[in-house]
């Protein structure tokens, strides 16, 4: 279902933070989506700021508020090829407010982003719901496996 090599790549625009398990995570994500049964040709994750996230929104989704992610299908055909945008300033924030860390929050929002690209949805307390539940399991996955051949599929 997905392609032989996804490429997944992560990008800092105009912000800095250090990002350990880098390939390790890519790997992760790649497994998320075979585990979704979605396929994969390529995703790009930006990691900007407040204000850069912000003017994507307005221009490309009419929403004049802050959010933490916005992520864009680009392909036409059944294998994901996609953006997700992530302010690490909501992640702060939202690290903060839910009174984890940057790290796990900054998964958590990346998941988000994955899975939104798997075709799951967020805008019904139900939907809601669903999500929180698959981002927790791929937050438990992602901190129990120490290998990717300890990330298994059933959940």
């Amino acid at each position: 279902m997905s392609s032989t090599n996804p490429k997944i790549q992560f990008h800092l625009h105009e912000v800095s933070f250090v990002f350990l398990q880098r390939k390790f995570l890519k790997q992760f994500i790649i497994q998320l989506f075979k585990a979704e049964g979605k396929g994969l040709t390529s995703l790009s994750y930006i990691f900007c700021n407040d204000e850069y996230l912000l003017k994507i929104n307005k221009q490309y989704l009419q929403h004049d508020y802050f959010t933490d992610i916005v992520s864009f299908e680009l392909s036409e055909d059944s294998r994901t090829e996609g953006e997700v945008y992530i302010s690490i300033d909501r992640v702060k924030e939202n690290a903060k407010q839910e009174k984890c860390n940057f790290k796990q929050e900054l998964l958590r929002v990346i998941f988000h982003g994955a899975l939104h690209l798997c075709g799951f949805r967020d805008k019904t307390p139900n939907e809601s719901q669903m999500m929180r539940r698959k981002e927790n399991f791929y937050l438990e996955k992602f901190f129990t496996a120490k290998q990717l051949d300890q990330f298994h599929v059933k959940h």
